[in-house]
């Protein structure tokens, strides 16, 4: 639409015809982006000298960081089995609870429009609470510990894989299910035999994928009191006791590396 307020330049062909040459819109988009950064650096009040003179003191605390202390090591193993336990235990419930949903949020097999819509809505209202708000939320439902933690990635989970699953339901080939159907079968006797063996690898590789960003998300829980190894994270940077920080991200690399070394081997094979 901005291209038609543009000044235009005619053009007459060898032929006689003339065509109507439409002026580039670069030059528009730079200045556009020219001011828009301009702006975001008043509002932000970035300051390019701070970065600079500031910047060493990264240095400092990697370089702490660096140097891990090995015998903080027996204080990291519960906190740490409670935030693989926690995400576990949230990412294959919620998975589970994704099914129905995606059945429903389907349009291919509810065909009910409004209860398709309202459960697509719903799930789009779940992935737009970040899981850090959930879990302050549900710290003052249901107190303080792994509990809460465990909810937040449960409902971060269902909104993740039943988005993904409910698309796939959306692309299958429906004609097994419409033979089935017409055949007198329910539409979850339907789904279960003609639809359901068609997304079964994409599910299984979804929830195993969902699992594994959530034991990254599960260690930031603790900031707001959902237990795991946040708990210790935090404690240890108010304390400005980086050599634990580095001994505790150093385990949290090695559990996460070996957790997605193993889902992607699995993965692999579903596919």
């Amino acid at each position: 639409m901005l291209a038609k307020l543009l000044p235009t330049k005619k053009l007459t062909l060898p032929n006689g015809k003339v065509v109507v040459e439409r002026r580039s819109m670069t030059p528009v988009i730079i200045l556009l982006l020219l001011g828009f950064s301009y702006w975001s650096i008043q509002i932000t009040g970035f300051d390019l000298e701070i970065l600079i003179t500031r910047i060493r003191q990264f240095f400092v605390i990697i370089q702490e960081m660096l140097s891990p202390t090995w015998a903080y090591v027996p204080h990291i193993w519960k906190p740490l089995l409670d935030t693989i336990k926690m995400s576990l235990l949230g990412s294959l419930l919620g998975a589970i609870s994704a099914l129905p949903l995606a059945i429903l949020a389907a349009s291919n097999i509810a065909k009910t429009a409004w209860i398709s819509s309202a459960t697509k809505f719903a799930l789009s209202l779940l992935r737009t609470l970040p899981t850090l708000i959930v879990a302050l939320i549900a710290t003052y439902i249901f107190g303080l510990g792994t509990f809460a933690g465990t909810v937040a990635i449960y409902l971060f989970t269902i909104a993740y894989v039943g988005k993904l699953l409910y698309e796939q339901i959306e692309n299958v080939n429906m004609d097994a299910y419409e033979a089935m159907h017409s055949m007198g079968l329910t539409t979850i006797q339907s789904f279960r035999y003609a639809i359901f063996p068609q997304i079964l690898p994409n599910y299984l590789s979804t929830s195993l994928f969902c699992f594994e960003g959530n034991v990254r998300y599960a260690a930031i829980l603790g900031y707001v009191g959902a237990g795991g190894v946040g708990l210790l994270l935090n404690e240890s940077l108010g304390w400005r006791n980086y050599a634990n920080v580095g001994m505790i991200l150093l385990m949290l690399v090695v559990v996460v590396y070996l957790i997605e070394s193993i889902s992607e081997h699995y993965r692999k094979k579903l596919k």
